[in-house]
Formats: C-alpha cells, sequence, structure tokens
C-alpha cells in the first residue's frame, strides 16, 4: 500500500502536434499530494465498518444501519488497490533499478506484515474458534503467496490477501514504468481502456463461474485496477488528465458504493465503483496541484492516512480477539454496541499508532540506510503513510 508523494519535476512544452513523449514532465515543481494520503484513511475505515458489520456487534435498526452503509466496504481495497498504481507511477524516479525499486516496497509493507502475522499465529494457538494454519500455508502467507491459491487466501491474518495482490503489482510495475513512458497520451488513454474492458471480462467470468474459484483474491485479477491508477497518474504528469473535479468524482464514486449490492457477490463490485475510483485519485491530486479546497489534506485527515496502513493490518485481529470476550455476533442494542464498537475501533488505532511508530519507520529506516554515502542526494520518494 503506497501513500501521497512529493517529488520534483520541470515543465515541458508540448509537441506541437498535442502529443506528450514521454520525455514530457508536469508543471508544478516540488508537488505534494496530501489528499490522497486522506482518502487512504477513508478507504481503511470503510473495511473497518465493514468488518465491524461482518461481525455483528449491531442489532436490530442499528444491525440495518451498519449494513447499509459498510456492506460495500470490500470496495475499499479496490481503492487501495488503483491508490497504489497512481502513486507508484507519481513517485517513481527516473532512472531507478528494479532492485532499488523492490527493496524499497519490501521495507515499506514487510516488517508490518511479519508483526501482524506473529499476532495472528498467537492468536490462532491461544484462542477458541480460531483454525490454526499448516506449516505450507504459514509458509505462503509470509511469503505473501497464499492469494494464488483461493483456499489459503484468508489464513492467518484475512487481510494480508490485499499485500499478496500488491507484491504482484510491485514485480509487474518496472516493466508497466518503462511501457507508460514510451507510451504517449494516445498510449496511455488506450492502455487504461484496454484495463477497463478487462475489468468487465474478469467481472462476467467472476460472476458467471467461468474459474473454479472466485477471483476478487486473485492477484492477476487486480492488476488491471492497478494499471488504471498508474494511466490516470501518467496523464496527471504529463499534463493532459482532462476528469471532472473532486466534488463531481467524489459523488460518483459515492452512487458506484451505495450500487454494489445490487451487483453479483464477488469481484463485479469492482463495476460499480471503478469508474467512481479512477476519477476522484486524480482529481483530488489535482486540487492538490491547483491548490483547490480539499476535505482531505487537513492536518489530521492527513496523520490518521499516515496510519491507514498498520490500521488496516491490525484491525481485524483486534476484532477476531474480542470475539473471545463478546462472543460471535453478539447483536448487542444501540448504546452498547456503539460503545463496543467505539473501543475496538480506539484499541485498533492505538495499535497501529505503535505499530507506525515503532515497526513501520524505524523498520523503514533501517533497511533502506545507505552502505556507502551518495556524491549525491536521490530524489525525494514518496512521502510514507502506508497498504502498499
Amino acid at each position: 500500500m503506497t501513500t501521497a508523494t512529493t517529488r520534483t519535476i520541470r515543465t515541458t512544452p508540448h509537441p506541437p502536434d498535442g502529443e506528450t513523449t514521454a520525455r514530457d514532465s508536469p508543471r508544478t515543481p516540488n508537488t505534494s499530494l496530501p489528499s490522497l494520503t486522506g482518502l487512504r484513511w477513508m478507504a481503511a475505515l470503510l473495511v473497518f465498518g465493514l468488518h465491524v458489520n461482518n461481525f455483528g456487534y449491531f442489532g436490530d435498526t442499528g444491525g440495518s444501519l451498519v449494513y447499509w452503509a459498510f456492506s460495500s466496504g470490500a470496495t475499499g481495497v479496490s481503492f487501495f488497490f488503483v491508490l497504489s498504481g497512481f502513486v507508484l507511477t507519481w513517485s517513481a524516479r527516473p532512472h531507478d533499478r528494479a532492485l532499488g525499486f523492490w527493496r524499497r516496497r519490501i521495507a515499506r509493507i514487510y516488517p508490518v506484515h511479519l508483526v501482524t502475522v506473529g499476532l495472528a499465529f498467537l492468536l490462532a494457538l491461544t484462542l477458541e474458534n480460531n483454525a490454526q494454519p499448516t506449516p505450507k500455508q504459514a509458509v505462503a502467507n509470509v511469503l505473501l503467496l497464499h492469494s494464488w491459491w483461493r483456499p489459503w487466501w484468508q489464513t492467518l491474518n484475512p487481510v494480508s490477501w490485499s499485500l499478496a495482490c500488491e507484491v504482484f503489482f510491485y514485480a509487474s510495475f518496472p516493466l508497466l514504468i518503462l511501457l507508460l513512458r514510451r507510451l504517449g497520451v494516445r498510449g496511455s488513454v488506450a492502455l487504461g481502456g484496454l484495463s477497463l474492458a478487462a475489468i468487465v471480462v474478469v467481472s462476467r467470468a467472476d460472476s458467471e463461474h467461468w474459474w473454479t474459484y472466485a477471483l476478487s483474491s486473485f492477484p492477476a485479477a487486480r492488476l488491471p485496477e492497478f494499471i488504471l491508477g498508474a494511466v490516470t497518474a501518467r496523464l496527471v504528469l504529463l499534463g493532459r488528465w482532462r476528469g471532472p473535479g473532486l466534488e463531481a468524482s467524489l459523488a460518483l464514486a459515492i452512487i458506484g458504493y451505495f450500487m454494489v449490492p445490487q451487483a453479483p457477490l464477488g469481484y463485479s463490485a469492482t463495476m460499480c465503483t471503478i469508474i467512481g475510483f479512477t476519477l476522484l485519485i486524480p482529481a483530488a491530486a489535482n486540487a492538490d496541484l491547483k491548490g483547490l479546497p480539499s476535505m482531505w489534506r487537513g492536518r489530521r485527515m492527513v496523520r490518521l492516512g499516515e496510519l491507514s496502513f498498520a490500521f488496516y493490518m491490525v484491525h481485524l485481529l483486534v476484532l477476531r480477539a474480542a470475539t473471545h470476550l463478546l462472543g460471535i455476533k453478539p447483536h448487542f442494542d444501540g448504546l452498547a454496541a456503539m460503545a463496543v464498537t467505539a473501543a475496538v475501533f480506539a484499541l485498533s488505532l492505538g495499535l497501529s499508532w505503535l505499530l507506525y511508530e515503532l515497526v513501520e519507520l524505524p523498520a523503514r529506516r533501517l533497511l533502506l540506510r545507505r552502505r556507502h554515502p551518495a556524491k549525491a542526494p536521490a530524489p525525494h520518494e514518496a512521502q510514507a503513510a502506508a497498504r502498499d
């Protein structure tokens, strides 16, 4: 999972025929995109709400309201995938090597993943009703390969399935960025169109059961979302993005979100939200570039966005541990349900702060520490907030 970025960029005029070349750069120097970090928090909050709904904290009317608000929360993961493609393309270094890129990505996600895998394994050993993984499942989870085999995708810390997808995206990214830099505007738009078409085909394949297993967690099936994010970032970088503004894009994203219950279960939910998410992310980036109003770049919102990866990785473990005290699907009434949800949320947020401050940041500094001093400083990389 990836967060908003800062990069140094320069201006190059467009060619006479209006087709921007791969050498063109964006127009604003030292651009930061804090709104994208704030939006990350909202996506993580949707996933949290989905799991609160699934764990059945609310009964009666409260349960109906929570279901209405958060039953589509799984689409927050789709938002992460699109955002990841956008941010990695935005922050890509001009002469970066694949090994350097992969090293930074491992430093970004792997320390928190290892800690939460350890916590999940501890819960599996100590709490009742928690299945213990086989050695093969555990190894696949640690190596972030488990999403390639559907029966294993929910082992240990279930949310880590999306990290397995992200690792596949990272493996593909050096080739993708090379392709995008060789394509002009028209070629990038064509690649985005092909990605949308691929999402339609995968959605149909999943809903019609063309494949033995559901495709919603299969890394290759989620790659088109990542590519769409990368394409929109490339168009923004080249100064050629022509999408709607932040308010209109947000409205489309919300409409798509509430259409999800009408779609078949599984990957088809992506079809409802992909247009809104693909428009919302560059619209938020453009709002930051142009200094337009954005509710997502407030100091508190950005700080929560920085904690969002750790929060995403730890919250389901907290919910699972809480079943030992609360029972399975307790269906509390009114104030009791809100109090329990607030307590679980506060504990998850507190643990995410500890993970961020004591694991994520120190481990990243350690893993990215230079053994030999460089002659010149490297360009500023993406500001870390958090999934891949």
